[in-house]
């Protein structure tokens, strides 16, 4: 007998009242899901059960979560949804439009008077709208896993569901509570896992055959952050930036939209450099390099890769930091590491990414295919022809090639694009779509189809990271540079500077809050309270001021003349007086990034331990004081504590004894 398809509810009303939160799922066997304001409790019933009273009825595709601020829970839900395609007869959907709800009975403006409270809610919905989120309701296709990991399709998608890919884990997890207890409050069909990353699958033809191509990214909420203040590893194994990108082919039983009578997946990871690093930033374009040679360097590197092997089998480790200069001392942290750990299945292979390609000759990558050659051929690709075993795929992928250099974005998606289109050819060939010595370069529709495809996950991946687009897709989406292109890397770097500087502090927050890495608890005292000495604060309002008295003197210097003083004297204190702002802005740049105000690292700053330290430019003392809110969560001790300053012997104390604790975040326990 088949197996029963799980089906999450797709079609729900949520009826708002100052009592509860009343969301019902029609369907053939209707259930209500209750939220008691006054008790903040969860209850569910089996039939759709409408409150007698209630304020208003909303339609809603899905309970994104639930999450837990300073003075209420919050209820998020998805109020608008897009169909992006269809995969394997099942429909995929993006998250267009959330609405937030506060539990607690107290106002909406009440709420948002206080500061806190308002930051933390305006760190969600800036998080909710900026992301993409892609979710299914079918079990038959779980969108947090590859091909190769599909199963279980009668088991509640969150229990199948990838838990590094689970993105709104956190926020799902009293309903997971819930569901776990014994008895009969199994909320499974409203728990909907999404993925934060990139996803985009079409349909095209290529010699006359119809087939689908598509490209999934899926970003870890594992040590999720943003580029300078989520660097290197965790003591439980978990790397920045790490995502899996997934390559997709189907052919036959109509493509996409069916079942697909053959598929192809074939899987890359990306991940930073897994030591113990960082970059502090100081309003300089170069930050500070610091390397941190801990004494479980090399236990959180196993933990790493052990896990790695576990899920993909043998790792090719394909490191493109720089041999020279700035990051050199990156690439041999990673190779001492690596070499220290002896691990099985564990293979390091160095390509010096910018000698091989200078002048621009990315096509140049090939030679490190050439020397992988061998290697891909034995760690294969999935391949499961159902007309011929409809339950057994013929070939499984083995190992996996895992790429990175500093931000694991631009060097990164130029060799990940290209092992990708080494392993079409060689699919494409197998099942006859392409002849032995053909290519998809003798295809310029479907090349240009692959390129962008690519160069959209380039983007997408990079603004999650750095915030903007990725550098050098103009090669991943014609095959040559471009003055353009040049040109828009060179934009594209201003706005990386500018953000990564002046507007992260906020967006690392958010990823912290909404993963969990942060977890707030009540109390009276802020969470951040600006105590840095009058002049930090000043500075750069003087050196407007001195700006100002420019301008004037250079466009009215007859008023000045007349009103003030004599212009040069004039001139000269305006120089004075901005010299001053001006060196004292660039001696103390730290004071004027924009750092997290959850999960500080301060442990990071002030660590003066074995490693290496490229400079200690525009460091700050005891400039920032911030409130004891956060407790600590899963190894992770988030004391809020200053900017390179303890608020208390506690603080000091939990810190020391601590280890780093910063170099753990995003290590929260995983809610099972």
């Amino acid at each position: 007998m088949a197996e029963s398809t799980f089906h999450l509810h797709d079609n729900l009303r949520l009826f708002l009242s100052n009592d509860a939160y009343t969301i019902i799922a029609d369907s053939e066997k209707p259930e209500t899901l209750a939220i008691n304001r006054g008790s903040n409790s969860l209850s569910l019933s089996n039939g759709a059960n409408i409150p007698t009273k209630f304020d208003k009825e909303v339609p809603i595709f899905g309970v994104f979560g639930i999450l837990s601020l300073l003075k209420s829970d919050y209820l998020i839900v998805i109020t608008k949804r897009q169909k992006i395609t269809t995969l394997l007869n099942v429909p995929i959907y993006t998250a267009s439009d959330f609405a937030v709800f506060p539990i607690d009975r107290s106002s909406t403006t009440t709420l948002l008077a206080q500061p806190d409270e308002a930051y933390l809610l305006g760190l969600v919905k800036a998080h909710l709208f900026s992301a993409p989120f892609y979710f299914t309701y079918d079990a038959s296709y779980n969108v947090t896993n590859r091909l190769q990991s599909q199963g279980g399709k009668g088991r509640p998608i969150w229990e199948t569901a990838d838990d590094r890919f689970f993105w709104n884990r956190h926020m799902q997890h009293r309903l997971i509570d819930l569901s776990t207890r014994l008895g009969d409050q199994d909320c499974s069909k409203f728990i909907l896992p999404v993925i934060f990353g990139f996803l985009n699958i079409q349909t095209t033809t290529l010699n006359s055959r119809s087939l689908t191509f598509g490209l999934i990214s899926r970003r870890s909420r594992f040590r999720s952050g943003t580029r300078y203040f989520s660097r290197g590893i965790d003591r439980d194994g978990n790397v920045s930036n790490f995502n899996e990108t997934e390559q997709i082919v189907v052919t036959g039983g109509g493509g996409a939209g069916a079942a697909g009578e053959t598929r192809f997946s074939y899987v890359q990871t990306r991940g930073s450099v897994p030591v113990y690093w960082a970059e502090v930033n100081n309003l300089r374009y170069k930050p500070d390099l610091k390397i941190m040679e801990l004494s479980n360097t090399g236990e959180s590197l196993a933990r790493h890769f052990d896990q790695q092997v576990s899920i993909y089998g043998s790792q090719y480790l394909v490191n493109l930091v720089n041999q020279k200069g700035y990051e050199k001392p990156v690439k041999e942290a990673y190779e001492r590491a690596v070499e220290a750990a002896k691990l099985d299945k564990v293979h390091y292979v160095y390509f010096d990414f910018h000698h091989e390609c200078k002048g621009l000759r990315f096509d140049r990558v090939s030679v490190l295919i050439d020397g992988l050659d061998e290697d891909l051929h034995k760690m294969a690709y999935f391949y499961h022809d159902t007309t011929t075993s409809p339950n057994k795929p013929q070939t499984t992928q083995s190992s996996v090639v895992r790429t990175n250099c500093m931000d694991c974005l631009d060097r990164t998606n130029v060799v990940q694009s290209a092992l990708g289109k080494w392993v079409l050819n060689n699919q494409l060939r197998q099942i006859g779509v392409l002849s032995v010595k053909e290519s998809i370069d003798e295809h310029p529709g479907f090349l240009k189809l692959f390129r962008n495809v690519w160069a959209d996950n380039a983007d997408v991946v990079s603004r999650a990271y750095s915030g903007t687009g990725a550098l050098k897709t103009d090669y991943t989406r014609t095959g040559k540079r471009s003055a353009e292109g040049n040109l828009q890397d060179g934009v594209n770097s201003v706005i990386r500077y500018i953000k990564n500087n002046f507007l992260d502090g906020p967006r690392q927050d958010a990823y912290d809050l909404v993963t969990g890495s942060w977890i707030p608890r009540g109390g009276n005292e802020p969470l951040w309270v600006d105590e840095r000495d009058n002049m930090t604060k000043y500075a750069p309002w003087l050196l407007l001021v001195a700006f100002a008295y420019l301008l004037l003197a250079l466009l009215a210097p007859t008023v000045v003349e007349d009103y003030i003083m004599s212009t040069r004297k004039f001139i000269v204190l305006a120089l004075i007086l901005g010299g001053v702002a001006l060196n004292h802005i660039v001696t103390n740049g730290v004071d004027y990034v924009s750092w997290p105000r959850l999960v500080v690292l301060d442990e990071v700053l002030a660590y003066n331990g074995k490693g290496y330290e490229s400079g200690r430019r525009g460091r700050p003392v005891k400039v920032i004081k911030v409130g004891h809110h956060a407790k600590k969560a899963s190894g992770v001790v988030n004391l809020g504590a200053s900017l390179g300053a303890a608020t208390s012997a506690t603080a000091k104390k939990e810190r020391k004894d601590s280890v780093l604790p910063i170099l753990s975040q995003g290590a929260q326990t995983k809610l099972d």
